[in-house]
């Protein structure tokens, strides 16, 4: 790929990406940060997590974050205009390769966490809101600067899900998007399908490594 999101990036990732279990009928600041504080917790007690156990940390993404997304939009809005021309085949491998990618992201997350801790900012919802865009402030143990995260969700038949981040002022979809249109120009959408599965298909030996 093009580009790539960078150790820090993928550290916030993995950190921020739980706030995506909300409930319907809670305000979804106050549910973010209580299950977000619960995924910290296991990090921190979690001694295999922080040996590098990957299997451990395959169960807490799958678990704890991915069921949490819509892949499906949130790829159609990485992949831009050509989503319209590709077959609904070709849309599916796309979605499958996509949700691989952030998997194995993650993955690799987890293993580097170092005590960074969120706070969240209040949020103003209406009943009939039906997207918001939830605030947050990431602390580094280090004593960096703090990073400002926004999490895009909207409500869907299976509560809120998450369909773009903004770290730093960076929107991951329009981030991958940048890399996605360039192999398209390059191979068109079976291309970028071929690069996505071959990204993944290189990571699973790094990761069965640590297993």
């Amino acid at each position: 790929m093009k580009r790539s999101i960078s150790s820090l990036v993928v550290i916030v990732l993995a950190l921020v990406t739980p706030v995506a279990v909300f409930a319907q009928d809670v305000a979804p600041d106050v549910l973010a940060k209580k299950v977000t504080d619960e995924v910290i917790a296991v990090l921190r007690a979690d001694k295999d997590i922080q040996a590098g156990n990957t299997k451990k940390v395959l169960d807490l993404v799958e678990a704890k974050i991915l069921p949490h997304f819509d892949f499906s939009r949130m790829t159609r809005l990485a992949v831009g205009a050509p989503w319209r021309q590709a077959t609904p085949a070709q849309q599916q491998s796309l979605t499958t390769e996509f949700r691989q990618l952030l998997l194995n992201t993650y993955t690799s997350a987890f293993t580097q966490y170092r005590n960074q801790t969120i706070e969240y900012r209040p949020l103003k919802i209406q009943p009939s809101d039906n997207e918001v865009v939830v605030r947050s402030l990431i602390r580094q143990s280090s004593g960096a600067d703090p990073i400002d995260i926004n999490y895009s969700m909207a409500k869907t038949d299976a509560g809120w899900k998450v369909y773009d981040l903004t770290i730093a002022g960076v929107s991951l979809v329009q981030n991958y998007r940048s890399s996605f249109s360039s192999e398209i120009q390059k191979g068109g959408v079976d291309g970028l399908i071929q690069v996505l599965a071959a990204k993944n298909k290189a990571l699973e030996p790094q990761e069965a490594a640590r297993k």
